[in-house]
C-alpha cells in the first residue's frame, strides 16, 4: 500500500489503479473483519483497498502541510491497514466511521516527525480559533465547559464541524507532547499555521457514484430546499455559509430559512436517501 515516488506519473497510475475500487456495504465489512480476527491477510488486504480513496481524501486535505501527497498517502495507508487490523465488527459502525481516526492520526504523526509547522488551510485555523474564543468565554461566564452544540449554534455551524476541529486540535496537541526521554524544553513547537494556499475539500463528494446519489437525493428537495443545503454546507463551492447569510441572499429570516433546512434534512434522513447520507453524515448530521 505504499505510494513513494517523486514520478507525478507513478502517482496517477496510483490513482487510476484504485478508482475502481467500491466501497463495501456493512454486512460484507463484517464479514471481512470476522476473518481479519482469525488472521485472514487477504481478508485484510480486501477491506483495506476497498477504502483507499478515503485515504487519499484526507491525505489531499492536509497537502501543502509540508510533505509530499505520496508521504502522506503512504502514512495514511498505514493508518487503515492498523484500523483494518483493530475493527470490530461488532460495535455496529461502518468501518471508514472507524478508521478515520486512524488515518489522520498516522498522518498527523507522519507530518510531526517530519516537520515542526503543520500548515492547516485559513478558513479551518479561523474557526478553530473562534471556537476556542466562544468556548473560553461562555466557560468565564458561567463556570461550566460548553457543549458542542452550544457552540455551533453561537457560530451558525454544523455541530460536527465544531467537533471535527476540536478532534483535529487535540491531536495536534497530542502529538507536540514530548515521548519518553524527551527533553520537553529543548523540543520545538508543534505550529498549526494557516495556509492560504489550501482550500479545504471537507464536504467534497469524490466518488463519482456518491456525486449522482447526491444529485438524486437534492432533486428530491424543492428548489429552495436544495438551495439551503447546498449554501449551507458548501456543497457546491467548499464555502459553507450561515443560515444568516442565506437568507440575507434570498430575502428571508434566519429562522426561516433554519425552518427550510430542517424541512430539508428530514426529507434526506429518509432510508432511500441512506447511501448517500452515510458518508456525509458527520457534515449534516
Amino acid at each position: 500500500m505504499a505510494v513513494r515516488s517523486t514520478d507525478s506519473g507513478l502517482l496517477d497510475q496510483y490513482f487510476q489503479d484504485i478508482s475502481d475500487s467500491k466501497p463495501l456495504d456493512s454486512t460484507s465489512e463484517c464479514e471481512l473483519a470476522r476473518r481479519i480476527q482469525l488472521g485472514d491477510r487477504d481478508a485484510r488486504n480486501e477491506l483495506v483497498s476497498a477504502n483507499l480513496r478515503f485515504v487519499v481524501r484526507l491525505a489531499t486535505d492536509l497537502q501543502g502541510c509540508g510533505m509530499d501527497l505520496e508521504d502522506l498517502i503512504s502514512a495514511g495507508n498505514v493508518g487503515l491497514i492498523t484500523a483494518a487490523e483493530r475493527f470490530d465488527p461488532e460495535r455496529g459502525v461502518k468501518f471508514i466511521t472507524y478508521a478515520l481516526w486512524w488515518i489522520r492520526q498516522a498522518i498527523l504523526k507522519s507530518l510531526s516527525q517530519d516537520t515542526r509547522t503543520v500548515r492547516l488551510p485559513a478558513n479551518r485555523v479561523k474557526l478553530l480559533n473562534s471556537i476556542t474564543q466562544i468556548s473560553r468565554e461562555i466557560q468565564q461566564k458561567t463556570g461550566v465547559e460548553p457543549e458542542d452544540a452550544d457552540v455551533a449554534q453561537i457560530l451558525e455551524v454544523p455541530v460536527d464541524r465544531v467537533r471535527e476541529m476540536l478532534m483535529w486540535s487535540r491531536e495536534l496537541a497530542s502529538l507536540d507532547q514530548p515521548t519518553s526521554g524527551e527533553d520537553a524544553q529543548a523540543r520545538m513547537p508543534l505550529n498549526v499555521i494557516p495556509d492560504d494556499r489550501q482550500v479545504a475539500p471537507d464536504y467534497e463528494v469524490s466518488d463519482e457514484s456518491d456525486h449522482q446519489q447526491l444529485v438524486m437525493a437534492l432533486a428530491s428537495l424543492e428548489d429552495r430546499e436544495a438551495h439551503v443545503i447546498r449554501e449551507h454546507y458548501g456543497l457546491v463551492d467548499d464555502d459553507p455559509k450561515t443560515l444568516g447569510a442565506i437568507g440575507k441572499n434570498v430575502g428571508l429570516t434566519k429562522e426561516r430559512i433554519r425552518q427550510i433546512k430542517e424541512k430539508a434534512l428530514r426529507k434526506l434522513r429518509h432510508p432511500r436517501h441512506r447511501d448517500w447520507l452515510d458518508p456525509l453524515r458527520e457534515s449534516i448530521a
